[in-house]
């Protein structure tokens, strides 16, 4: 597995990089958000890890170019602010986890280890056929596609895991607990508030009017729903 990080930090690009490539990772690092962009484009890692703050294009920002360039790459976001508020601006860029600094080596094995897990598991499993039609929203779950109307949606890898979780059991309540130890396993210590954030970006993807959406819905103080009841 190859894993790109960037970081302006020297020290911090050498504490990595001991940290991944004794552990079996191929490692690939960028001293700022340009070179980040550069490299995606190289060497197609299949993680990556991004400070926020970086000169030149900081961490979100890298990001959202990502995802804009139809990378599904997983994305870690490695920041010093524990504050919720820069949590969200990652998140509605497109980033799958977040970890505050300073961290201990093994909580950040074992999140690369839990992303990359599911991002290579058929998260199709539980649906009758490869491709779910559903008011003209289709999920090709072979070729991790999802169409709404027949126009292309570019979706984050948390964000297609969410749907396709769903999906699969329409009608089905998820509580919040549910949903994030489904997405990011039991053990998860990072914010529940994280699946509010996710299920915001899939509405605004996804349904025509997200504000009154129609495949996920929310149940009052139960979690949510794909589809009616």
């Amino acid at each position: 597995m190859k894993a790109l990080f960037a970081d302006d930090d020297e020290g911090m690009r050498t504490l990595v990089e001991h940290i991944l490539t004794g552990n079996g990772y191929e490692y690939v690092c960028a001293k700022d958000g340009e070179e980040a962009l550069a490299l995606l484009e190289k060497e197609h890692p299949d993680i990556i890890l991004l400070d926020v703050m970086m000169p030149k294009v900081d961490g979100h920002e890298v990001c959202g170019r990502v995802r804009s360039k139809g990378f599904t790459t997983p994305i870690i976001m490695l920041t010093a602010k524990g504050d919720i508020l820069d949590k969200s601006v990652g998140f509605k860029m497109g980033a799958d986890d977040y970890l505050v600094k300073p961290f201990v080596a093994q909580e950040l094995l074992l999140r690369m280890e839990a992303l990359l897990r599911r991002s290579q598991m058929s998260v199709g499993k539980g649906m009758g056929s490869e491709v779910l039609k559903v008011d003209g929203l289709e999920i090709d779950t072979v070729n991790r596609r999802v169409t709404v109307r027949g126009e292309s949606v570019v979706l984050s890898p948390k964000e297609y895991q969410l749907l396709v979780i769903m999906a699969s059991s329409p009608g089905q309540v998820f509580s919040h607990k549910e949903l994030t130890e489904e997405m990011w396993g039991p053990k998860y210590a990072g914010e529940i508030t994280s699946i509010t954030v996710l299920v915001h970006r899939l509405r605004s993807k996804i349904e025509e009017d997200p504000s009154n959406p129609h495949f996920i819905q929310t149940v009052w103080h139960a979690g949510y729903r794909f589809g009616p009841e």
